[in-house]
């Protein structure tokens, strides 16, 4: 009776994708792309999806999974896990990422935190063109609490609700948003599925006191007394998208194995993207890792890669997984070429209990 609901639940989780998938069509247009907010939820987190350019959705575990695909938190043999991850986003950006997750009779539960570090930037006005002298630094926050659970020795289920700030000055914004996605195992053949529903939540809107200013009320005789004016802002959509994946794993001997994996993400607000990415590992203990995504431009319905227009190419990276007592500590790196700007290095340490 378990594996029939189970299977119910996955047969209506596809469903629901798929008519969000034909919904969104037309709102991923190349008219919408850039007109989103709240862009830093796209940033990848974690050495070891980037370095499969983000096609792991159907396999990946762990503390990454709460990004990727929240069902892969469940999918962890672990009881606990610590994962902080850094890497220097484009222009200087740096991004810092750190959750931790426990097994609990209920399911997985996790939190996480994600950071942006724009450094100073100076204060800039028309009387002093080349700075003030005084600086600010934008915060951009966003805190998540995820629930997972193995429904069934098959399917998996996973959701993030996540908590967004940001703020510039006297300037900010702050929102909701919700992640939803599952993977199911097709038994002992190696395949695996992945769907993942990704920032999903109502628009944000900026405010503040930058926003305001004093001016005489507009038709007023001069010399009337000024009033606090403030300038409204549009509200803003977040970058929501739909992500398939497929991945196929292959035992080759006794200690060494590969993991194929493929990835369709929908982006609500940009170009679709295809990934194509494998994973080597020997004796569950290195790990050798390579993907590649490009994006598809319906403008002149080509794909382009390492592009101006679509900025990223391929990437790899490597990992290790050390044992150490009771438990075992992962360090895993990943590279990203990048178009314009200095290609990205992610960092990553993960306890693992």
């Amino acid at each position: 009776m378990m594996k029939i609901k189970g299977f119910s639940i996955l047969i209506y989780l596809v469903l629901f994708s798929l008519v969000f998938f034909a919904v969104q069509a037309e709102a991923g247009s190349e008219k919408r792309r850039g007109t989103a907010g709240a862009m830093e939820l796209l940033i990848p987190v974690g050495s070891r999806g980037t370095a499969l350019g983000g096609s792991f959705n159907a396999s990946i575990t762990g503390c990454e999974a709460i990004f990727w695909n929240p069902a892969g938190l469940a999918v962890s043999t672990a009881k606990a896990e610590v994962m902080a991850s850094h890497f220097e986003y484009i222009a200087g950006i740096n991004v810092a990422y750190a959750a931790a997750a426990s097994k609990f009779d209920i399911g997985t539960i996790a939190i996480s935190v994600k950071s942006l570090d724009f450094g100073d930037i100076p204060i800039t006005t028309e009387a002093a063109p080349e700075g003030t002298g005084q600086s600010f630094s934008p915060t951009f926050i966003t805190v998540g609490l995820t629930f997972s659970k193995q429904m069934t020795d098959r399917i998996a289920f996973g959701t993030t609700a996540k908590i967004i700030s940001e703020t510039i000055q006297n300037v900010s914004a702050s929102g909701v948003a919700f992640d939803f996605g599952i993977q199911y195992i097709a038994g002992g053949t190696g395949l695996r599925l992945g769907i993942a529903l990704k920032n999903i939540g109502p628009n944000m809107k900026f405010g503040g006191a930058d926003l305001e200013t004093r001016l005489p009320p507009a038709g007023t005789e001069p010399g009337t007394r000024n009033s606090n004016l403030r300038t409204p802002l549009a509200a803003f959509e977040l970058p929501s998208t739909l992500e398939l994946g497929l991945s196929y794993d292959m035992s080759m001997g006794e200690n060494n194995a590969v993991t194929i994996a493929g990835n369709f993400m929908n982006h609500n607000f940009g170009f679709d993207t295809y990934g194509l990415s494998a994973e080597y590992g020997y004796n569950k203990w290195v790990f050798l890792r390579g993907g590649f995504v490009t994006g598809f431009n319906p403008g002149n319905s080509e794909f382009v890669s390492s592009d101006e227009e679509f900025l990223y190419g391929p990437s790899f990276g490597a990992g290790v997984n050390l044992n150490v007592g009771s438990f075992n500590v992962l360090l895993d790196y990943a590279y990203r070429s990048t178009k314009f700007f200095d290609d990205n290095q992610w960092f990553t340490l993960s306890l693992v209990f």
